[in-house]
């Protein structure tokens, strides 16, 4: 991973925290906890970890569209400057 990108995410991070954490923490402490139960509970790991595939693939794609309208509106705001 590039620094830029690095320093991109932490600004996204620093602008928005709370839709940033949600977006990207939350789907896998979701996933996490699922299998996480489905061990305790002895539900088929295959079910829990297609679950949790899902969320993490979720959290990457929900991170990098909230990262483009993050980027859309400062590019936006430069111009209107």
């Amino acid at each position: 991973m590039s620094a830029r990108r690095i320093t991109s995410t932490v600004d996204l991070f620093l602008a928005t925290p709370v839709q940033s954490s949600l977006l990207a923490i939350g789907p896998l402490v979701l996933a996490l906890g699922q299998l996480v139960n489905s061990y305790v509970n002895g539900v088929s790991p295959l079910v829990s970890l297609a679950f949790a595939i899902v969320m993490v693939a979720f959290a990457i794609v929900a991170t990098g569209h909230h990262a483009a309208e993050y980027r859309l509106r400062r590019l936006e705001r430069d111009l209107s400057q």
